[in-house]
């Protein structure tokens, strides 16, 4: 039923179409590896990844609204590989990756791999998912 080995003790395993469904969205998602290091390390402020600064640093492919960008982040969040960072006042602007989300792109990084481009098959089926909000 899992897919991923534990490299660590702290390590979690996934069910095979958890890992599925994750891949396949940040796949159809706007953004680019560089955002993904960047939040293994930190968490990323919603105003450094929207408008010119997010494609100024790579992070996007194009400058993007802070509602799109806030739109594709919502549903990385919704598909478990995002979570939004909070402080001891409640929810902030700022977003992580989850250890889903690290296992992923440090698979990724270790292959040398750019965020690899999605199939005409992974969009239909994303954008189904989104808009039906099935997993």
């Amino acid at each position: 039923m899992t897919v991923t080995k534990p490299q660590d003790a702290k390590s979690l395993t996934y069910p095979k179409k958890t890992i599925e469904r994750a891949t396949r969205a940040l796949r159809c998602s706007p953004f680019q590896m560089p955002l993904f290091a960047t939040m293994r390390r930190q968490s990323v402020n919603m105003g450094t990844i929207s408008s010119t600064t997010g494609a100024n640093l790579e992070y996007t492919r194009r400058p993007l609204s802070e509602l799109a960008a806030e739109n594709a982040l919502m549903w990385l969040i919704s598909v478990g590989v995002l979570r939004r960072e909070v402080d001891g006042q409640g929810l902030t602007d700022s977003f992580r990756l989850t250890p889903l989300g690290h296992q992923i792109i440090e698979q990724w990084q270790a292959q040398g791999q750019v965020v690899p481009p999605p199939t005409w098959r992974d969009r239909i089926y994303n954008a189904l998912s989104r808009w039906l909000r099935i997993f």
